[in-house]
């Protein structure tokens, strides 16, 4: 008991003499904190707590330091032993993909004879799809593929896998959605994956150039339909001014119309019509007759 008194008396002088304060008020502060000792007694300082918390908030943290990230360094030996080993693949041609059937599909069958590195399926035109959904009358068929290609990691695999599986049975399982389906398997000699995607990226070029091409005439069309469409509207225009104009000279002719056909006739005949200078005629001068005049003034 005298210990924790002293403790406590300790703590009150402690408190008047950081804070100047009165040892009534310390004492007051103390019987709201609590803190444990070695001998179990709590006088844990709610006050002093709230410094530090103070302290550590006028304290900038220190941000982490990002780590640099390390740069891996290819040996050249690891370059040529990967060339090596791509040189030793070889690629199987897939003339035909049965239905429901995807690249998972694919390499989960043909990896049970070799390792299997890569699989490309080429999809079918939207058109043809169209076309497919049409006549089935059903939008939910899925994805179907016309051709594909199949890499191993060793070409003899390849090779051997083309031999054995080429026309035959897929699968024996009659509950198997392609029961009844063959393989259509060829090996490719001299073949590598580059070839293919030069391929694909020629094909990819092509069809852009033959889509830029149809667009090209498409406007050229719309242009030229415009243009007639253009010239129709002026032409109907002018017949339209034209039967106007009619309409309003055959009202105001009235009922005069005939006569002023007539007298557009006469003048148009009058404007026809063309003068000569002609000598006039030798008459006859106190009846007698000319001939007897023209003889006596010759004589």
């Amino acid at each position: 008991v005298d210990l924790s008194v002293a403790l406590y008396l300790g703590a009150v002088h402690h408190l008047t003499e950081s804070k100047h304060c009165t040892p009534q008020e310390a004492a007051n502060s103390l019987s709201r904190t609590t803190m444990e000792n070695s001998d179990g007694v709590k006088i844990i300082k709610e006050n002093e707590r709230e410094d530090e918390e103070v302290r550590e908030e006028a304290t900038p943290k220190e941000q982490p330091k990002k780590k640099k990230k390390k740069v891996h360094k290819l040996d050249l030996t690891e370059t040529e032993n990967f060339n090596e080993k791509l040189r030793k693949r070889g690629v199987v041609y897939l003339s035909r993909i049965q239905p429901r059937m995807g690249p998972a599909k694919v390499k989960s069958l043909l990896s049970e004879f070799g390792n299997v590195t890569r699989v490309y399926l080429e999809e079918e035109d939207k058109s043809a799809r169209k076309r497919r959904q049409r006549a089935s009358g059903s939008k939910s068929g899925g994805k179907r593929y016309k051709e594909g290609w199949v890499e191993y990691e060793d070409k003899k695999v390849a090779k051997r896998v083309a031999v054995t599986l080429n026309n035959t049975p897929i699968t024996n399982h009659k509950r198997s959605v392609h029961y009844g389906d063959l393989w259509n398997v060829k090996y490719l000699s001299r073949f590598k994956w580059e070839n293919l995607t030069e391929k694909v990226a020629f094909e990819r070029r092509v069809r852009e150039q033959k889509l830029r091409i149809e667009m090209m005439h498409a406007r050229k069309e719309n242009q030229a339909y415009s243009s007639l469409v253009e010239a129709g509207k002026t032409m109907d225009r002018i017949d339209e001014r034209r039967q106007k104009r009619k309409a309003k000279e055959e009202a105001e002719g009235g009922h005069g119309g005939k006569k002023n056909r007539s007298s557009d006739d006469d003048t148009a005949r009058s404007r026809v019509t063309r003068k000569f200078k002609q000598t006039q005629p030798v008459k006859d001068v106190g009846g007698k007759s000319a001939k007897k005049a023209v003889l006596k003034s010759l004589v």
